[in-house]
């Protein structure tokens, strides 16, 4: 296990534009999660190193005890007195058709998030391999990452106050190392929570397939569709090709 904590100084979040100038950030790595905190108060990192410790190790033994929660790749049941994020990952996971191990990065974020925002927090964001959950008073730009696609890093979701608390989640074909079965450089979808997110991010991502790259990224988008109202909306990215559907914050260029 390591735990790498930034100098936890006060410094400017990248993307947010809301009244508060500056946040406290700082990075952990604990095993497989290499997370990114966010907060208002700097007193909230040492909770929420607290918390990422408890729901990590938790998880861990969890599923030490259940392999198939690890290597399924179809929805598993858990039991009621499961750890919370094999509980949020497995109920996500049900809900997009796609192993409970697709939305445990989200889950994780999400119970962080909730643990920060009972201890005081009014800006929170927790960001984990690259799904994330938030609350803001203000604006905030979520950025995308596409891989290799043209797009990459020049597109982006602008949150306003109303969206919040969000969860955004992306799975990738060109970037992951993740099991994928699609050809997605980005598959994002918005929700109200993290975990739902990511699992129907990984369902998206898996249904762009085919040698056509307009249709695959309309095959991935019929696919949202079909998971409201469980997600607000996703967008995709297949080389030069964007599409999305539902109820998005603004789609914006980053320069």
């Amino acid at each position: 296990m390591r735990e790498v904590p930034s100098m936890c100084q006060r410094v400017p979040h990248e993307g947010y534009k809301g009244p508060m100038k500056a946040v406290f950030k700082a990075k952990y790595v604990i095993r497989q999660s290499n997370v990114t905190v966010a907060v208002d108060r700097e007193n909230l990192l040492t909770e929420a190193l607290r918390s990422l410790l408890f729901h990590r190790l938790a998880l861990d033994a969890y599923v030490k005890l259940h392999p198939e929660f690890k290597y399924s790749l179809q929805p598993v049941k858990v039991e009621s007195h499961a750890p919370k994020v094999a509980r949020l990952a497995a109920e996500a996971a049900e809900i997009a058709g796609v192993g409970p191990l697709a939305a445990v990065a989200g889950a994780l974020a999400e119970a962080v998030m909730w643990d920060l925002v009972s201890a005081g927090a009014k800006l929170c964001v927790v960001e984990n391999g690259g799904e994330i959950s938030a609350l803001s008073p203000g604006t905030m730009i979520i950025g995308v990452y596409a891989g290799p696609s043209p797009l990459s890093g020049k597109v982006g979701l602008e949150l306003v106050k109303e969206d919040f608390p969000v969860g955004v989640a992306t799975s990738s074909a060109s970037v992951s190392k993740a099991i994928n079965f699609g050809k997605a450089d980005a598959a994002v979808a918005v929700a109200d929570e993290a975990s739902i997110a990511d699992a129907a991010a990984k369902a998206i991502c898996n249904a762009v397939m085919g040698d056509d790259v307009e249709a695959s990224v309309k095959r991935g988008l019929d696919v949202a569709d079909d998971l409201r109202p469980y997600i607000r909306g996703a967008l995709v990215v297949r080389g030069s090709y964007l599409g999305v559907t539902g109820r998005l914050p603004k789609v914006v260029r980053i320069s």
